[in-house]
């Protein structure tokens, strides 16, 4: 059975607000659309980090818990729990590498991990990942240059074009804001 993957997240960071929002379509293969109304953002460590990911599906949730045990044993310290993350995955602590990515933000950060081992903060707060990443990216940094848009509007509004173009994303948003 082919892998079960396909969604877009998207996240932005201005005026002191992070928003991060993703679509609700899971896809099995490049044809068949398994679920419409998935959730891939979600808040953790005490609603005080949220959390949006992609990938393959039992990959991104491995990668999730790994985060969120390192965000447990730092105190929620974001970066250090980001970087500790990718440090295990260098020193090949972790069995394998995972086939996911998540998008992850605090009050203050906004961070890119990889199951690979990849953390970096996204060039000008903004960041996606998923099948319609570029769409998404294209999209929310066109919203950031261009209007006074709130984080959580643009986030919104870049889930709705991507969706409207790409066949691997819905317009069933969640979004989560910090």
């Amino acid at each position: 059975m082919e892998g079960i993957r396909s969604t877009t997240i998207v996240a932005v960071k201005r005026d002191g607000k992070t928003a991060i929002a993703g679509d609700g379509q899971v896809t099995v293969g490049e044809k068949f659309i398994i679920k419409n109304n998935a959730v891939k953002v979600r808040r953790i460590y005490n609603d005080k980090v949220i959390i949006g990911f992609a990938g393959s599906a039992a990959d991104a949730f491995s990668l999730s818990q790994k985060f969120e045990e390192l965000l447990q044993k730092f105190s929620g310290n974001l970066m250090r729990s980001a970087v500790e993350l990718a440090i295990g995955f260098r020193e090949d602590k972790y069995v394998r590498k995972l086939d996911a990515l998540l998008l992850v933000a605090d009050k203050e950060n906004l961070l890119y991990v990889s199951g690979s081992g990849d953390v970096f903060e996204p060039e000008c707060g903004v960041a996606a990942i998923g099948s319609g990443e570029f769409y998404a990216l294209a999209s929310a940094r066109a919203l950031v240059e261009n209007t006074n848009l709130s984080a959580k509007e643009i986030v919104l509004k870049a889930l709705k074009i991507t969706g409207d173009i790409c066949v691997f994303t819905n317009t069933h948003v969640t979004v989560e804001e910090v």
